[in-house]
């Protein structure tokens, strides 16, 4: 009897998994972000990255300034291109 309801169980489990992974893949399909929102929006980034370019801010000052972690605007800066800035003003 347990070995029946194990079965069918985990037969559930399958449909549940292969319903989940459908629905991301039409979520995907449709343009839709997955995942945690970011912590800072696209005029922001932007912002970030200018000063960051011109140098007239740390990535410690951008941090304070956004209300994010260094490593928010360390992450940025890399998946954009730029070099870790260390310089002090």
């Amino acid at each position: 009897m347990l070995t029946i309801l194990g079965g069918l169980a985990k037969f559930e489990r399958e449909l549940i998994k292969a319903r989940t992974s459908e629905g991301r893949v039409r979520a995907k399909a449709r343009g839709q972000h997955m995942g945690r929102p970011s912590a800072l929006t696209r005029h922001q980034c932007i912002e970030a990255l200018q000063a960051l370019d011109a140098g007239t801010a740390t990535q410690a000052d951008l941090a304070r300034r956004f209300d994010v972690s260094q490593a928010t605007i360390s992450r940025l800066a890399s998946q954009h291109g730029r070099e870790k800035i260390f310089a002090r003003r």
